[in-house]
């Protein structure tokens, strides 16, 4: 699953798929990343892309990350056993790297997830691997519930491995230095 439907404030409003790095937008780098998957849903406003896609958004639009999550996790045509989660503003995560989170989870039959970890600590809880059955049973009993809930909170009470982010794998993009900084 990719998420694209933030707000990208700290860039103005700029829709960050949109935005180009190395001559490839970031929503093309993601479905790249997302290449093994069976099944792609983009939680978003439908753009035209490269490879077929199912597209999913929640509702009401805006809901925040954890609310396009399950909506994305709703998506799909038959649920998957993992899902595998990425923010479209974390351009130099690779098939590699969900190789790596994947390997993770199904190593463990103890974890209900993998989530990608930053050198200095921080969990990137949007570039992951969870299994579809806890997310569903972490989803709060009332839908009006999902709207402005933290993924991290969502996903607290998760059993996550965390496998250690290569190079820049963990950046994410949230300003025009952030782009800048990654090559853009």
């Amino acid at each position: 699953m990719v998420l694209t439907g933030g707000t990208g404030r700290r860039l103005g409003g700029v829709d960050k798929g949109a935005l180009e790095l190395a001559g490839s937008t970031l929503l093309e780098r993601a479905l790249t990343a997302t290449a093994g998957a069976d099944e792609v849903v983009v939680v978003g406003e439908p753009v035209p892309t490269s490879r077929p896609v199912t597209w999913a958004r929640e509702d009401p639009p805006g809901g925040g990350p954890a609310a396009g999550l399950l909506a994305g996790v709703d998506g799909f045509g038959r649920p998957p056993e993992v899902v595998w989660v990425l923010a479209v503003d974390m351009p130099r995560v690779t098939a590699g790297t969900f190789a790596r989170l994947l390997a993770a989870v199904l190593s463990d039959e103890a974890v209900d997830g993998a989530v990608l970890l930053a050198a200095d600590g921080h969990r990137q809880t949007l570039a992951a691997a969870y299994r579809h059955a806890a997310l569903a049973a972490a989803r709060p009993a009332r839908r009006e519930d999902e709207r402005d809930l933290a993924v991290r909170r969502l996903v607290a009470g998760l059993r996550l491995a965390e496998v250690p982010a290569v190079g820049a794998e963990s950046r994410d993009v949230d300003t025009w230095e952030d782009l800048l900084d990654l090559g853009g």
